[in-house]
């Protein structure tokens, strides 16, 4: 799974995810990438999904960039505990993810199948998501 090697701080606030991406909102590096179109927190298990289900389908063909990166702890309490007694471990870590910014983005596929790959990806996120291509 996909985590930072070290945090500044072990726990985080939930905070807010208001607004629309302004990085990372541009294909940049491949010539079809996937783009969310509503804010979400998407976990490193779902992310890993995503890459094993690309380098699957891709054949080991093209190239695949991972635009996100769960940085985010997010805690919680085990079950059957009480109210209380301050903020529970970290269980796992989430992107925080933003409508308009770019995922997934491949390279060096024909265009049907590219778009075939996408699809599958977007099936494995808890995001709604679009295919966007390289805007030159």
């Amino acid at each position: 799974m996909l985590m930072p090697k070290r945090v500044k701080f072990r726990k985080s606030q939930r905070g807010k995810m208001k607004g629309n991406a302004t990085r990372g909102a541009r294909v940049s590096f491949g010539d079809l990438g996937l783009k969310a179109i509503e804010p979400a927190w998407i976990t490193s298990r779902q992310i890993e999904a995503c890459r094993v289900a690309i380098t699957r389908k891709m054949k080991r063909d093209g190239r695949v960039w991972i635009r996100i990166f769960p940085d985010k702890p997010y805690t919680k309490k085990p079950p059957e505990v009480t109210m209380g007694s301050g903020k529970g471990d970290v269980d796992h870590f989430v992107a925080s993810v933003t409508p308009g910014r770019v995922l997934f983005e491949i390279d060096g596929l024909s265009r049907d199948e590219s778009l075939e790959v996408l699809r599958t990806v977007a099936s494995k996120l808890s995001v709604k998501t679009k295919v966007v291509s390289k805007t030159v």
